[in-house]
């Protein structure tokens, strides 16, 4: 909502001080959110006065219409003799009044006005059009003004082209501030000056009825008001000072019938709409939609209507969509001299739900969604017609059609201190009664208040409401600052301490964390080249997704962290190490169709509790990465080196040990791993999850760099491998003895088995296994390998001798040698 600070000031006695930044931050203290504050006009400066123009001479010889105009200015010029201005509008004529710049004056945007010689003649100025004043867009020709505006006048303070203008964002709940009535309301409490109502106007008695008008449909209108104006007179202009206000508010000029509604919709906050009384055939009814019918709207649409659409109709059928937006064939075109002026009080769901099911916003239907004041269509109606009397001619006939349903007046109970208890601070009685009139309550009782809300605050509703009122009305400031009392607690779960150690050794090994959307689709699982039948393809689908492309809730963190990893590729960062935390979406197979609705007005039962658990699907947490590129990068120091599966093997044992949970890999076939490079992860016999290089039909489908690798892990199978407390290493001061083990095995055998076998077989004094060479040659065999390993021995209370360690390898390769085949490579 955008308010001009001097369209406030006619109905707030603010001092001549005040500026429109420091009335910004008064509204603000009060609760308001006042954007920004533009200074109109503020670039205009220099004599900008009122002509007339005295003489017109037509120039020939150019391409378009140009004049030279004899222009009085009055004493505005220092000479008092006519300036002469070269010209090319041709909508005015002799003896119009104009605005005129002279020179030394700048134009709106910096445009400098000067005397110069153009068209053949001497240019003593500029004739001003609306938008070289910033007062409006139509440029087509100049503005013309009034015949009795005075010439020489100063038409910069005439038609208050420099003022403040507040932008203020509306919250849904303060319908009311969609109006210069409700900012100036908020505007005089939050000063402490008075505030002169716009609707407080003296209705003429009642004479009759106007235009016949009926509610069939209490639900949708609970007021309808028609009022009527004869012989209007079709050629009357809007005046300047209108449609200033009406450009610095926001709104177009359109024609004087339909800125006076729309003018005082800005005023007042309620909507008008004004019909062509010879258009109109039989009494009008307010009644909601039938099927088939159909309506052609001001925006040239022909709308199919629905059964729940608020229409007004006559005889004819609809001619308006209630509170959003007229009909074609009743509107008012320029032959309009007779009409009837409606103002309603519209249900604010109805036509918000209208607006949305035909996708057409205005801002009539923009008000009526936050509630207007039910008491305002007399009043604005009857400002309406008084204002198209005195500004266009028209006659005001006598009579108001007045149809109404009964509404229950809002009371609300609260405690005297209340807003004490919510506020933390004493406000005192006195104080919360007299904030809540100022608010517009009337307020009965002692230590129990009984409130009554305006009728323009239908938002206040809730003892917490008027608590607000009074709080924000003292000022927020007032609060007091207090650092919150935290209880003592237990900190941290077992399975919080977990998630943030992984992050951080992830993080400390070279990953960076993503968050991706939880969001997938059918196509991912082909892509991901799961079998038709593989539980990864079952997943939820989304009532209300965000993009039909990704209708579903991931089984797997995979899809996500593959788009991720080729988004960075794409922009030219190849050498890449992401991962992810979160939770993966696996429905029950026992699981209802739909989740069940639960009651509003209440909590829930321990029995809906337990329907609701038993539609929610079961939301393992997960933990991902994806390599490409080079893992150790190259550079002066030398050649660096691509990651492989090994390195998302280690990735999920990074993850694991962070658990105090040894991994061991075991060779698997598994989607989307290339069937020869993946490895199934178990924790003793638990399979966690799985790692190794991707299939290339996978990367294919992403878009990764071929033999991209990856690997996921499920985070509470290995938290639920976990040891029970914490059990700290043993540290031996004494010497490592080292042995290196060379062993051949077949091809097909797996070197986690191998390392298995010698682990076991090393005893208890083994410290450390690890594989550091694979060799395949003709010095190994055909269809043979050579699997290299250094195990490394400690004992905690003395030094190794070199035959208790010989002891022990030859322990390790003799159990290597009995499950595995294995043969010593000497």
């Amino acid at each position: 909502m955008r308010a001009p600070l001097s369209w406030l000031r006619e109905y707030v006695e603010l001092p001549a001080e005040v500026t429109g930044r420091e009335l910004a931050e008064r509204l603000i203290q009060a609760g308001l959110e006042v954007e920004t504050v533009d200074q109109a006009g503020a670039d205009l400066t220099g004599p900008l006065v009122v002509g007339e123009v005295l003489a017109i001479e037509e120039l020939t010889g150019f391409k378009k219409p140009i004049r030279y105009c004899q222009v009085n200015v009055g004493q505005a010029n220092g000479t008092g003799e006519p300036q002469n201005i070269v010209c090319g509008a041709t909508n005015f004529a002799v003896g119009d009044h104009v605005a005129v710049i002279l020179p030394g004056g700048v134009l709106p945007g910096g445009f400098e006005i000067g005397a110069r010689k153009t068209y053949g003649h001497v240019s003593e100025g500029m004739i001003c059009s609306v938008s070289e004043l910033g007062i409006g867009e139509d440029h087509s020709g100049i503005l013309v003004l009034p015949r009795d505006t005075p010439v020489g006048a100063d038409a910069t303070e005439l038609f208050g082209l420099r003022d403040d203008v507040l932008d203020i964002a509306i919250s849904p709940d303060r319908g009311y501030t969609l109006s210069i009535r409700g900012i100036a309301r908020e505007a005089a409490t939050a000063c402490g000056v008075p505030f002169r109502d716009p609707a407080d106007v003296e209705l003429p008695s009642a004479s009759g009825e106007s235009y016949p008008a009926s509610i069939a449909d209490a639900t949708a209108c609970d007021r309808f008001v028609l009022r009527e104006v004869r012989g209007f007179d079709t050629a009357a202009q809007t005046p300047v000072w209108m449609r200033v206000r009406l450009h610095r508010a926001g709104m177009r000029p359109v024609s004087l019938a339909v800125d006076v509604t729309n003018y005082l919709m800005l005023e007042l906050g309620q909507p008008l709409h004004a019909f062509d009384r010879s258009k109109l055939n039989g009494p009008i009814v307010v009644r909601r939609g039938e099927p088939g019918e159909t309506l052609e709207t001001l925006d040239h649409v022909r709308r199919e209507l629905h059964p729940e659409d608020i229409l007004i109709t006559d005889s004819s059928g609809p001619i308006s969509m209630a509170g959003t937006m007229g009909g074609l064939a009743t509107e008012i075109d320029e032959k309009s001299a007779d009409m009837v002026i409606e103002a309603a009080h519209f249900d604010a769901i109805g036509t918000a739900r209208m607006g949305r099911r035909h996708r057409l916003h205005s801002e009539a239907a923009y008000r009526f969604e936050r509630e207007v004041d039910r008491e305002l269509p007399l009043y604005a109606s009857y400002r309406a017609v008084r204002m198209l009397a005195e500004l266009g001619g028209a006659e005001v006939l006598p009579g108001v059609t007045h149809a109404q349903e009964p509404v229950t007046p809002v009371t609300v109970t609260m405690a005297a201190d209340h807003p004490d208890r919510v506020a933390g601070i004493t406000y005192g009685r006195a104080t919360v009664v007299r904030r809540l009139e100022q608010v517009g309550c009337t307020v009965t009782g002692d230590d129990t208040l009984t409130a009554t809300p305006p009728s323009w605050r239908p938002d206040l509703t809730d003892p917490n409401d008027l608590a607000e009122e009074v709080i924000r009305l003292e000022g927020y400031d007032k609060i007091p600052s207090r650092a919150p009392r935290a209880g003592a607690g237990l900190g941290l779960t077992p399975m919080q301490r977990l998630r943030r150690r992984v992050g951080r050794a992830m993080a400390g090994t070279g990953y960076v964390e993503v968050l991706t959307f939880p969001f997938t689709s059918e196509r991912d699982a082909d892509d991901l080249q799961l079998e038709p039948h593989e539980s990864r393809r079952r997943a939820l689908r989304l009532a209300n997704p965000m993009s039909e492309d990704e209708p579903l809730l991931r089984t797997t963190l995979l899809p996500g962290m593959f788009k991720a990893a080729a988004r960075n590729v794409g922009r030219g960062f190849g050498d890449v190490a992401l991962f992810e935390m979160g939770p993966v979406f696996r429905p029950r197979t026992d699981a209802p169709d739909h989740a069940p609705r639960l009651r509003v007005d209440r909590g829930p039962t321990p029995e809906e509790i337990a329907s609701v658990d038993a539609a929610l699907p079961e939301q393992p947490m997960r933990v991902a990465a994806v390599l490409t590129g080079e893992r150790e990068p190259s550079g002066w120091w030398g050649k660096g080196r691509v990651a492989d599966w090994g390195d998302a093997i280690e990735a999920a044992r990074t993850v694991a040990r962070e658990a105090g949970v040894e991994l061991t890999a075991r060779a698997d076939r598994h989607a989307p791993w290339h069937p020869g490079r993946c490895a199934a992860l178990f924790a003793g016999e638990t399979l966690v999850g799985h790692a190794g290089e991707l299939h290339p039909r996978v990367t294919r489908a992403y878009g990764l760099p071929d033999r991209a690798c990856a690997m996921e892990v499920d985070l509470d199978r290995i938290a639920g491998e976990m040891p029970d407390g914490v059990t700290g290493p043993e540290i031996s001061t004494y010497p490592v003895a080292t042995q290196d083990v060379a062993l051949t095995v077949d091809a097909a055998t797996a070197a986690a088995d191998v390392e298995s076998a010698l682990r076991d077989g090393a005893g208890e004094l083994l410290e450390s296994i690890r594989l550091f060479d694979v060799y395949t040659g003709e010095q190994a065999g055909e269809g043979r390998k050579s699997l290299a390993y250094t195990l490394r021995f400690r004992a905690p209370d003395r030094t190794l001798t070199a035959e208790e360690t010989t002891r022990m390898r030859e322990a390790a390769v003799a159990a290597a040698a009995d499950r595995t085949g294995a043969e010593r490579r000497t």
